[in-house]
């Protein structure tokens, strides 16, 4: 039995769910204490209960804890069963970091599978459904998956709403290097927005405008419809294999300037590294390289968030991650560990 501290790194909801998706992939075991102990309000939220059910569903297992504010979680997963699979989170809680919970399972399993999932699909401290789309899904494709998103309706914060679908096949994932950078084509901005004015979308634009040096054909506002009013500013730099997708958004009291300078700061960032993967990107890159039993990439400085997931995929798998500095680079490795 794996004993895991919630409060490993910074201490949020990413080690539980990389906990569950190993336990669904290794079939191995895990209690967590102190869950999201570096959280503002420690415990399973809506959202993190979720993804706990979902993995409880996906993988026939026994749960103990499972309920909302509980700090504790034991959970023994059974055998990975494919098939069809809905999940309502009942809020505006991310679907995407649900789906990102059950995913690797699912793509290693004997048959095929699809996911409907409800709640929120653009939503603060998540990647949004743009990102999957563009980013992550691309990537994983290129390791060997077999999978297609689909985004069926927009859900912003607080009034969710949205809804997102997954076709998963079997797949066997190999190791990539990705070390240089390799647009395909211009970057491009997207203030996505429902029910709200378009001109909070034309003055975040504007500002991208200024900053990033862009033209008008590569910007463009958005209306969406969505249950509630939300703004989400999408930074793409088309790539290959994968795009790099910077998301930001809009919050109440929060101006659309100050939503624009945040994406701009992430955007040149990542633009001054010159590297293929950004940071969220190469957070989440970790644990299918791992179940791939190598590879590697380029990318910004990793975060905390980074480096937390790093410690607990090695709880679960045999490999370790290093991290070298490269300038304003940084090179990950995802090395197998040899055996004592």
């Amino acid at each position: 039995m794996i004993t895991i501290d919630g409060s490993l790194g910074e201490g949020g909801g990413q080690v539980l769910r990389t906990a569950l998706s190993l336990a669904l992939c290794t079939g191995q075991p895990f209690v967590i204490e102190r869950i999201r102990a570096g959280r503002p309000k420690p415990g399973l939220a809506r959202q993190h209960l979720t993804c706990v059910e979902a993995a409880t569903a996906v993988g026939g297992a026994r749960v103990e804890g499972a309920e909302l504010g509980s700090q504790r979680l034991a959970f023994k997963p059974g055998a990975v069963r494919y098939g069809d699979y809905k999940f309502a989170i009942g809020t505006a809680g991310s679907t995407t970091l649900v789906l990102q919970t059950v995913l690797p399972a699912l793509l290693l399993a004997d048959g095929p599978s699809t996911l409907t999932l409800s709640g929120g699909t653009h939503n603060p401290l998540a990647p949004p459904f743009e990102f999957l789309q563009l980013a992550f899904a691309p990537a994983l494709r290129a390791m060997g998956a077999s999978l297609d998103l689909q985004l069926v309706r927009h859900g912003f914060a607080p009034a969710g709403g949205g809804c997102i679908t997954a076709t998963v096949g079997p797949s066997k994932l190999q190791p990539i290097h990705l070390h240089e950078r390799m647009p395909t084509g211009l970057p491009r901005a997207r203030a996505v927005l429902a029910g709200l004015s378009p001109s909070i979308g034309e003055r975040e634009l504007t500002l991208v405008r200024r900053r990033l040096d862009l033209h008008a054909e590569q910007l463009r506002v958005e209306p969406v419809a969505s249950h509630g009013p939300g703004n989400m500013l999408l930074i793409e730099f088309p790539g290959s294999p994968c795009s790099e997708v910077v998301g930001v958004p809009g919050e109440r009291n929060v101006s659309a300037e100050q939503v624009a300078e945040r994406a701009c700061a992430a955007a040149s960032r990542f633009l001054a590294a010159n590297v293929p993967i950004g940071e969220h990107l190469a957070d989440q890159l970790l644990l299918p390289l791992a179940l791939a039993g190598g590879g590697s990439f380029r990318t910004v400085e990793p975060s905390l968030h980074t480096k937390t997931n790093a410690q607990v995929i090695e709880r679960f798998l045999p490999v370790r991650f290093d991290f070298t500095a490269e300038g304003t680079a940084s090179l990950v490795r995802v090395v197998p560990r040899q055996p004592l």
